[in-house]
């Protein structure tokens, strides 16, 4: 089982990154407790930069980027992490999913994460992000992830899950739907996935 990880973090060591490996570490600790053995791979998009905007002009990805689409087409399920520009995805985060076939991730898992500094920011989630990977027919997991500058070392309080909970979350669904998707094989109906599974969550 394979698990793909994309950052669009700009800078090193970035929070987008840092998010992205929570996230990570979180699915796969949640993949072994089911019998899961997945491996991860981390597609960092800054050091793709020059090959997707080379990709857009002639048409052909040079071979890094052919790695990286690889990478994410046979993923078994998907993390993407952007940070939040102009009340939206990066630029260099749309244009990575630009360049993929608009097919490739029907019925594919994806767990999808924003950082910011606000978290007035964190709508973006929800009106750009996930609208994005519904048109490309992947299944979204309930639970997206904001991570902004004052929720990291918080724990929330009683009425909110600070940000470890909202990661436990949110990998906990990724990880049902990973685990009821036949390697190698057509996903189910989503939202036969989606009703089936999900409602076997427990969040105690």
């Amino acid at each position: 089982m394979k698990l793909t990880v994309v950052s669009a973090g700009l800078s090193t060591p970035s929070s987008t990154r840092l998010l992205a490996d929570r996230l990570a570490e979180s699915t796969r600790d949640e993949l072994t407790g089911r019998g899961q053995a997945p491996s991860t791979e981390v597609v960092e998009l800054r050091e793709l930069a020059g090959d997707i905007a080379s990709h857009l002009v002639t048409g052909f990805p040079p071979p890094r980027l052919s790695a990286a689409i690889d990478a994410v087409t046979a993923a078994d399920g998907l993390i993407v992490v952007t940070p939040v520009f102009a009340a939206s995805y990066s630029g260099l985060f749309k244009s990575f999913f630009d360049v993929i076939d608009p097919d490739a991730l029907t019925g594919k898992p994806v767990l999808t994460a924003a950082t910011g500094g606000t978290a007035r920011h964190s709508l973006v989630l929800e009106h750009a992000v996930r609208p994005l990977f519904a048109y490309l027919r992947a299944v979204v997991v309930p639970t997206a992830v904001f991570a902004a500058s004052e929720d990291w070392g918080s724990g929330g309080d009683e009425y909110t899950d600070g940000l470890p909970g909202r990661v436990r979350r949110a990998a906990a669904e990724l990880a049902v739907l990973m685990a009821a998707r036949p390697v190698g094989e057509e996903p189910e109906d989503d939202v036969t996935v989606l009703e089936r599974q999900l409602a076997d969550l427990r969040f105690d």
